[in-house]
């Protein structure tokens, strides 16, 4: 009778690179793919920060990058587009070495311009992940060389990753497939307003409320006294403590969101207490020289609607343009009703369309339409109607 024989070979255990090289790979492109969808949720946001390295390149380095300036929205759907289709391809390891090398591409290009603003202090937030993350300049410019840290994981140890998830004409269809949804999602934000807005004067917030701190700022005072030193909540009424230091307990709780929202009229009179009482009925036109011009028959009716409504709308129109400018503008348009002027960067980061309207009630911002959206009266009534909590 034979006895049963037992293997004494064990699985084989797992290289310690491959689990790492699968990590960075999922990182990698997991990170890109979030990159460049948060930027096609507002092209137009990453478009104004390509403007701005535009303008610092062009005194640094020459006025031939103006002409990129010119070109940034359609920069804006290609660059984003390129990070979401070269994520998902490195994901599908579709292609892998190809894709690695783009991928590295467009890294060294954003580490430039993250180190640039950094080091030179250029531009102080670099829009890598939009309006939904703000970076400081160096810690953007970490972000790109722990990017870097991953590809070059993930290019050196390619082995590991060897099997394709798509491939040949699947590939082709996959791939093609996933270009046409990523830059369908960017035309889209493009020519409407973003799906998602991160920016302070989004629908329902309270611009009067933002414009005030949370609460009060708490600080915590370093005082000495015969060689000790000793931290205070309250500054202490004995005379005999020498002040050293002051910090902040609560920065960001006792700092407004909005800082810069004042809106004037011609005479340089502010107007901004009185726009954020009772309903309103805003247009901003930006910039005249850019805005389009073909919407404003249908603006113009709406306006004039809008100051005949029993909701008792004010219609009013806010730009940045300069005032006899504006004035010879309002009369070709043939553009009624009062108009005042805001910073351009404020009404940018007001609404992304040019022209756009927004509807206030008592500050709170109620609905926002792009140019190719505008309403129907009874819309902005029923927008009014809304309530915020």
């Amino acid at each position: 009778m034979s006895t049963p024989s037992f293997s004494t070979e064990t699985a084989p255990v797992p290289h310690p690179l491959r689990t790492l090289t699968r990590i960075a790979w999922f990182l990698l492109g997991a990170l890109f793919i979030f990159s460049g969808l948060i930027k096609l949720n507002d092209p137009v946001g990453t478009a104004i920060k390509l403007e701005e390295y535009f303008e610092v390149f062009a005194v640094d380095f020459g006025s031939f990058f103006l002409y990129f300036k010119g070109i940034a929205r359609t920069l804006s759907i290609v660059l984003s587009s390129m990070e979401v289709i070269l994520g998902v391809a490195l994901l599908l390891r579709w292609h892998m070495r190809h894709t690695l090398w783009a991928l590295l591409t467009l890294l060294v290009f954003f580490t430039f311009l993250t180190f640039y603003s950094a080091a030179f202090n250029k531009v102080t937030d670099c829009g890598c992940f939009g309006d939904f993350i703000k970076l400081t300049p160096w810690t953007s410019f970490a972000k790109d060389v722990f990017l870097l840290v991953l590809w070059a994981i993930v290019f050196f140890n390619q082995r590991f990753l060897r099997h394709a998830y798509v491939q040949g004409t699947q590939g082709i269809m996959t791939m093609t497939f996933v270009s046409a949804i990523a830059i369908g999602i960017g035309m889209r934000a493009l020519g409407h307003l973003p799906y998602l807005d991160f920016l302070p004067y989004k629908v329902g917030n309270d611009i009067g409320k933002l414009m005030k701190p949370a609460e009060p700022a708490r600080y915590r005072y370093t005082m000495t006294r015969n060689g000790e030193t000793k931290e205070f909540d309250k500054y202490p009424t004995d005379s005999t403590w020498q002040y050293q230091a002051m910090a902040t307990l609560n920065p960001e709780q006792s700092r407004p969101v909005i800082t810069d929202f004042e809106i004037s009229d011609v005479n340089g009179n502010s107007y901004t207490g009185e726009l954020l009482k009772g309903n309103k009925l805003v247009l901003i036109v930006q910039n005249t020289n850019k805005t389009d011009r073909d919407r404003f028959e249908a603006i113009n009716a709406l306006m004039t609607a809008a100051a005949k409504s029993r909701k008792d709308i004010t219609a009013l129109t806010i730009t940045s343009t300069s005032p006899a400018k504006f004035d010879s503008f309002r009369h070709d348009m043939n553009l009624s009703g009062p108009y005042y002027f805001a910073d351009a960067t404020v009404l940018k980061s007001i609404i992304r369309s040019n022209p756009g309207l927004v509807i206030l009630n008592n500050g709170v911002v109620q609905a926002k339409y792009h140019y190719h959206d505008i309403p129907e009266l009874f819309e902005v009534e029923k927008a009014l109607a809304q309530t915020f909590r």
